[in-house]
């Protein structure tokens, strides 16, 4: 089988909780030789996060972030352990870290710093709200992110409290942001020579993910207010209720809404002035819904459902993720893997949700136990001439 994709490009993990190791799971996921360095004693925070645990002390949540990682442990505050980073950054192609803007530079890891032993080197931060900028120095979250970049005033329903995208879109957007700018910066260095800063931040990303939001914003110059369900440019689009449950139609186009009118029944519609045209549907999209009601009312949603798919309109019941996890569809394409691990034994993980058919990714690495690789890492070093051959190194 041919070799996978990054094979031969190592990346220091200097990241914490979940865009940066996010970011570097993906890349590890493609054959790179990722590099993860944690505190000492504690390690990434996320090691001792969420309220429940498997076997081992490690939380699920790290375990469902740090994949096809090695770990060691660096006090970068103590001059011996940053000298074992700068050898690593002389043997590295890609360097993420996440700490608060300033805090690399004090630590002597700057991109600067490490790109003057490195001119190759591409260097990627991840920060609340980017490297510039008055609201640079805030502390940011995905939470923190949501609610400044417009995400948190128009999720959820209208005139209830504000709701959260329970998704971590901002840290997950920036992981993802990251991996694009990461990949770009790779191959530009073909040509170049030269390495380079990435500047990602989870403000960008949820506000990079609003397109129908700030769309809308800037054609009709009001913010976007919480529509439940519902879909900003296309009626209807949203959550239904049938006679026993909820489930969601997506007649999103007008030969889908002929089409659905002819399903239940309700062809006089077609003609109406209010819902003739997808625009106008849109603009009175609670009238339409509440005049489609009492029809959904009278058929369960599976019947509903079957009905809508056999004429070729989008319709589907809403899973929770116990039933999604297990779909035919999930199973069918590997969305659940087990995972081996020298604690848990194994452990249930997501499959990968990009198919690669020429190079499949793989798990090449449970998560790393805190501080796994140092011996390996270390003689990986000192057989480089990197760092003074030691007893530890050489064992």
């Amino acid at each position: 089988m041919p070799e996978l994709p990054l094979k031969g490009l190592r990346v220091l993990d200097i990241s914490q909780v979940m865009a940066g190791p996010f970011c570097c799971m993906l890349l590890g996921d493609m054959g790179a030789d990722v590099i993860k360095i944690e505190p000492p004693r504690t390690g990434d925070s996320t090691r001792h996060s969420m309220g429940f645990r498997l076997k081992g002390e490690d939380s699920p949540g790290f375990l469902a972030l740090n994949r096809n990682k090695r770990s060691i442990t660096l006090d970068l505050k103590d001059e011996a352990d940053r000298a074992v980073l700068y050898a690593l950054v002389q043997t590295a192609d890609i360097v993420v870290e996440n700490a608060r803007p300033g805090v690399a530079k004090r630590l002597g890891i700057d991109y600067e710093t490490l790109a003057a032993l490195n001119p190759r080197l591409i260097y990627a931060s991840i920060s609340g709200f980017g490297q510039t900028g008055p609201w640079a120095q805030r502390p940011g979250f995905d939470l923190i992110a949501q609610a400044m970049s417009g995400v948190l005033s128009s999720n959820g329903f209208p005139g209830m409290e504000p709701a959260k995208n329970s998704i971590a879109v901002a840290d997950l957007g920036a992981g993802l942001f990251s991996v694009y700018g990461i990949l770009s910066a790779v191959i530009g260095r073909q040509a170049s020579g030269l390495g380079q800063y990435i500047d990602a931040s989870l403000l960008e990303a949820a506000m990079g993910l609003s397109i129908w939001e700030t769309t809308e914003y800037w054609g009709t110059g009001r913010a976007p207010a919480p529509i439940g369900s519902a879909n900003r440019m296309s009626a209807p689009y949203q959550a239904v209720r049938a006679s026993d449950d909820w489930f969601v139609i997506g007649a999103a186009n007008q030969g889908l809404w002929l089409a659905f009118l002819k399903v239940i029944g309700r062809t006089e519609l077609q003609d109406h002035a209010d819902y003739a045209t997808n625009a106008a549907r849109v603009a009175n999209r609670e009238a339409l819904i509440a005049e489609l009601a009492p029809t959904f009312l009278t058929r369960t949603s599976q019947e509903w459902i079957d009905a809508l798919l056999a004429a070729g309109v989008p319709a589907a019941p809403i899973l929770d993720y116990g039933e999604a996890v297990v779909s035919e569809q999930a199973v069918a394409r590997d969305m659940v893997m087990q995972v081996p691990h020298p604690i848990e034994g194994e452990f249930r993980s997501l499959g990968f949700p990009v198919k690669m058919r020429g190079t499949p990714q793989e798990v090449r690495l449970p998560p790393p136990l805190l501080n796994e690789h140092d011996a390996e890492i270390r003689r990986e070093l000192a057989e480089r001439g990197l760092l003074p051959a030691t007893a530890e190194a050489t064992a």
